[in-house]
């Protein structure tokens, strides 16, 4: 099953990496409630064998993903939207709640969830100086997880069911890497992208449902493997 996969990813990743330059790693899944969200969310909309379009983020945040473990989400978010009752840190985050709106716009959890998987370049966070950090803010950081970013985003297109055109969220340096990753290695069959939420959350939230409306036409034509204008 798609959940089998998914949590097997997760729950494998290793906690060893010590990067420089005053950059730390961000690592929920060792966490026992983490553990037990992300199990019930990927065993309540996962659960079947349904192909998925990969959507590719950066790496979680602090007061998001950071916490809970899935993508886009955040403690306050999972129980009022998912009906998943946590005691994790009651944190809000600015990208969760536009991508809730997302979700509540294609229909609902069960069926964005039933077509889309929100997933990230780099599967743990980053911080520095206290601060959220993306794996390519410099070179050094890029060039120590670049190896391992690789397998990883290689071992998720190989879930069965993973469709070979993907999704990025960002237009700058996340859709660069993953251009550049398929020009090596042939992953993707085609790459659509969209803009961060939090970009939109903080520079165009008076156009907030504009853009909600090119995150819903964007991921249908992905999804269907068309071209979006």
């Amino acid at each position: 099953m798609f959940s089998s996969q998914i949590l097997d990813f997760y729950f494998s990743l290793p906690n060893s990496f010590t990067p420089s330059n005053g950059v730390e790693t961000i690592f929920p899944f060792e966490n026992p409630e983490t553990r037990r969200v992300m199990e019930i969310f990927f065993n309540k909309y996962y659960a079947d064998d349904n192909p998925r379009t990969l959507i590719f983020g950066i790496n979680p945040g602090r007061h998001g993903a950071g916490i809970t473990g899935i993508g886009f989400t955040d403690p306050i978010l999972l129980e009022e939207k998912c009906g998943i009752a946590n005691i994790l840190e009651r944190r809000s985050e600015l990208s969760a709640q536009f991508i809730c709106e997302v979700v509540d716009a294609y229909c609902g959890p069960e069926k964005f969830y039933g077509d889309f998987l929100f997933t990230t370049v780099l599967p743990f966070g980053l911080l520095k100086n206290g601060k959220n950090y993306n794996y390519y803010d410099d070179k050094e950081t890029l060039a120590y997880f670049d190896g391992f970013i690789k397998e990883s985003i290689k071992k998720q297109m190989a879930f069965e069911g993973a469709q070979k055109g993907i999704v990025c969220i960002g237009q700058g340096k996340n859709l660069k890497y993953l251009e550049t990753l398929n020009k090596e290695e042939k992953l993707f069959e085609r790459i659509d992208v969209i803009p961060h939420p939090r970009w939109v959350m903080q520079y165009r939230r008076k156009e907030k449902e504009k853009y909600i409306q090119t995150y819903i036409d964007t991921l249908v034509a992905a999804k269907e493997g068309r071209n979006h204008a």
